[in-house]
């Protein structure tokens, strides 16, 4: 991105935050939970998940849970994030059409609300972890939070690269939606790496940026351990990567997408 594009969306940062805001608020509109949700969803699904996993692999539940419900809430986020964002423009075809802002700030409204949903949803994660293995609590959780900006400066350019192909391939979204099920297999969210690695599939781990940025949030509160220098190493390769495709894809498309709505 050049730095007047930059500067674009920062100026038009109190609209992109408002729809954020009016996103999320619709989110729960007419609920009675409303915000509780976020805690309650992923919760449930762990208990129901951990218990057929701890069986299968015959570890306890209350240690499983906490490694589903971590690798769920982020992985969450991901499908949220890029199947939505796939067809930001699409949805946001009034506003694209009577204002010119970067449109890097439709992606950025949706990736914004589903940080704002995983942030909500870890304070399950990490009541669990206080409660079950209160032993792992140290200095080293002071790494854990960095997995939002990170996990967000992933997200927001795949979302925008997506976006520009999506405005004009309306079968990207479905399309999508079976390849992020094909990652859900290949990726240790619910299975643990060690599978994968004694499996002889270690590739599938070692270089999986999705492992490394949960380990930002599993080494500290799952293990009580600091994340290694090549986690974030790369997570920082993925972003530099992601942002260098969104650029070289809106560079040419940025202009035509009006077009194609």
């Amino acid at each position: 991105m050049k730095m007047p594009y930059i500067h674009g969306i920062y100026e038009a940062r109190y609209f992109w935050i408002h729809l954020a805001l009016s996103d999320l608020r619709a989110k729960w509109r007419r609920s009675y939970l409303g915000i509780a949700w976020s805690l309650l969803q992923p919760l449930g699904m762990t208990l129901l998940l951990s218990f057929v996993f701890a069986k299968i692999f015959k570890q306890s539940i209350a240690g499983y849970a906490p490694y589903i419900l971590s690798g769920m809430i982020v992985w969450e986020f991901f499908i949220a994030t890029l199947t939505l964002g796939s067809m930001s423009f699409v949805q946001a075809e009034p506003y694209i059409k009577q204002y010119r802002h970067p449109l890097a700030i439709y992606t950025l409204r949706n990736t914004l609300t589903n940080l704002m949903v995983l942030v909500m949803a870890s304070l399950s994660l990490i009541g669990w972890v206080l409660i079950v293995m209160p032993q792992n609590f140290g200095w080293c959780w002071i790494v854990a939070p960095l997995v939002f900006p990170l996990a967000a400066l992933i997200a927001w350019p795949v979302a925008t690269a997506l976006a520009y192909i999506g405005a004009r391939f309306r079968d990207l979204t479905p399309a999508l939606a079976l390849i992020m099920q094909a990652m859900w297999f290949v990726s240790p969210i619910y299975f643990e790496a060690s599978l994968f690695r004694n499996g002889g599939l270690g590739v599938l781990v070692d270089f999986n940026p999705i492992y490394h940025l949960l380990e930002i949030v599993r080494a500290p509160l799952l293990r009580g351990e600091w994340p290694t220098f090549v986690n974030f190493a790369a997570c920082g390769f993925t972003i530099v990567a992601a942002f260098a495709v969104a650029w070289l894809i809106g560079r040419k498309s940025e202009d035509k997408v009006i077009f194609y709505l």
